[in-house]
């Protein structure tokens, strides 16, 4: 068992959290949840032991190893992914080496009678002892295992590292984590740039295999099904549940309405006896009743109702100019660079309103087809537009294509004409850019600041067809349930990438997917969808079975 006890943690004249307390017990999946800036990270970091809280300390077992996957890191460097990967048994590794090495001196000494010869025996017995009880593992096996369910191909292994993107480097150190099979699993965003199936693995292999959780996710179905406990930090202080996020939101809503009560009882109680104080605070034969009134309301401890996040992003996109019937119409479509062929003969037709899902794994060609509908890669084959297309894009790196060194409001002043000129601010502010905010440079913007304001800069022009690649990685719970919301409104076509299954549930009613150098459509919702592949894989384990 770790534990928690009376942490509090000050910083600029800010208590962020104050006296917290709880245990993590052996096979525990817990989501922390709070809205942005409440210290969730923060927390994760001193559970991790690499940020020290302003009092208050975490105990473990001396033998418990305890990993962490932060939001962002990874320095580049030579080593290949399979290499890399293979970091998680370094210390076994080493171990091993040493054993190696002192098994040596023992055979080339000849000083048997010597205090350091008996002291080397020591040494290779203790170590020996200590490296035979570890399980037998077949090194190159489990790292292999663990790379192919995160992604990776079996040509990326011998790969340099520092040919990756920042999401997969994210994954190698994922990789890292899991093969060490620690007792404490520490995962701040770890879905971030995973497609649906490493998302899918991930999943059951923490549900099956990880010894114990604590997770941070904007991804709401991974972490309903995933967790069996939510933590809640509110106001500097935590509220533990037993249960799962879905259930924690129903239990939270009944919290806040019985503190609601409790507060307003207090408030008209405390009311009525200051009405009394004021009446007869003059009157001699209530002197006695009034000042015990008074020590009363000078003693009483003032309810509080746990915040609420109310910010609100009302989003509604300009009604769409009318297209064509077929917006988007594919034959024959096939791309390669050099050796690598991505797809191939790819043929579909997009009607107009149809809201679909590109899905598959990373690199298999979602955002390569968008280029090409995009026009703005060469290709094989035919891609026509239809009549009066006008296409709306967010791209994956969309938010770091901002200008640094403008504000926040000039990035929107900038691409603003007409009458919404006059109105940036409130739309700014719907966005959840308050206050101050507007005046921050785009520099000292977090990620999923930097892809709201692209979102605005996207929605000030009407558009019949829009294409999202990735638009909620970094967007929190509620954001992302209203853009959710306007999308669903949206009249115009949508062709939409993502792995955020509970995003795309309920919003799109196609799905086209890329593998295998394919792209096959299935006329089901995403839930179906995953159900047929589900079936379909369960198929290929019988046929290998035979």
């Amino acid at each position: 068992m770790i534990s928690v006890d009376s942490l509090t943690l000050e910083f600029g004249g800010t208590t962020l959290f104050k006296d917290i307390s709880f245990a993590i017990n052996d096979k525990d999946r817990i989501a922390l949840m709070g809205k942005n800036g409440a210290g969730k990270s923060t927390l994760l970091k001193i559970i991790a032991g690499v940020k020290a809280p302003t009092r208050g300390r975490v105990t473990a077992p001396n033998d418990a190893v305890i990993a962490y996957l932060p939001q962002h890191l990874i320095t580049e460097n030579d080593r290949t992914v399979f290499d890399e990967a293979s970091q998680a048994f370094a210390s076994i590794f080493e171990m091993k080496r040493e054993i190696d090495e002192l098994n040596h001196q023992l055979t080339v000494r000849t000083d048997y009678e010597s205090d350091s010869y008996y002291k080397l025996i020591e040494d290779v017995s203790t170590l020996s002892e200590k490296y035979y009880t570890i399980e037998e593992i077949n090194f190159d096996a489990e790292v292999e295992k663990i790379l192919i369910g995160l992604g990776f191909h079996r040509e990326d292994f011998t790969r340099p590292t520092s040919e990756f993107s920042g999401g997969w480097r994210m994954r190698i150190e994922l990789a890292k984590i899991l093969l060490q099979k620690p007792d404490l699993i520490l995962l701040d965003e770890p879905t971030n740039h995973m497609d649906i199936e490493s998302v899918q693995w991930l999943e059951e292999f923490l549900i099956n295999s990880a010894k114990a959780v604590i997770l941070i996710s904007h991804d709401r179905a991974f972490v309903d099904n995933i967790t069996t406990r939510t933590i809640e930090i509110t106001m500097g202080r935590i509220y533990d549940y037993k249960v799962n996020y879905t259930t924690y939101l129903q239990l939270r809503g009944e919290r806040r309405e019985q503190q609601q009560k409790q507060y307003d009882e207090q408030q008209k109680m405390i009311a009525d006896n200051q009405e009394f104080i004021e009446r007869f605070k003059g009157t001699y034969s209530k002197t006695n009743q009034v000042q015990s009134r008074v020590r009363m309301l000078e003693k009483l401890e003032i309810l509080e109702v746990d915040e609420e996040d109310t910010s609100a992003l009302k989003l509604r996109f300009p009604p769409s100019p009318r297209s064509g019937s077929w917006p988007v119409v594919a034959e024959g479509v096939s791309k390669s660079y050099g050796d690598l062929n991505v797809f191939s003969n790819a043929s579909f037709s997009i009607e107009r309103g149809e809201k679909i899902a590109f899905v598959g794994r990373n690199g298999e060609g979602k955002s390569t087809m968008i280029k090409a509908i995009m026009g703005e890669i060469h290709f094989d084959g035919k891609m026509a537009l239809g009549h009066n297309v006008k296409i709306g894009y967010f791209a994956q790196n969309q938010a770091s294509l901002l200008n640094e060194e403008l504000t926040v409001f000039q990035t929107i002043d900038d691409v603003a004409v007409g009458d919404i000129r006059t109105k940036i601010k409130d739309l700014l502010g719907a966005f959840m850019f308050g206050g101050d905010d507007i005046n921050k440079k785009v520099k000292v913007l977090s990620g999923g600041e930097r892809t709201r304001l692209s979102m605005i800069k996207l929605l000030l022009e009407p558009v019949n067809l829009l294409i999202l690649d990735e638009p909620t990685n970094h967007l929190d719970m509620r954001t992302k349930d209203i853009l959710k919301s306007a999308l669903l409104a949206f009249d115009g076509t949508l062709i939409l990438v993502s792995h955020d299954r509970d995003f795309l549930d309920g919003l799109v009613t196609k799905v086209y997917e890329f593998g295998n150098r394919e792209v096959k459509e299935h006329l089901y919702d995403i839930r179906g969808f995953l159900e047929k592949k589900k079936m379909e894989n369960l198929k290929e384990i019988e046929r290998k079975g035979n």
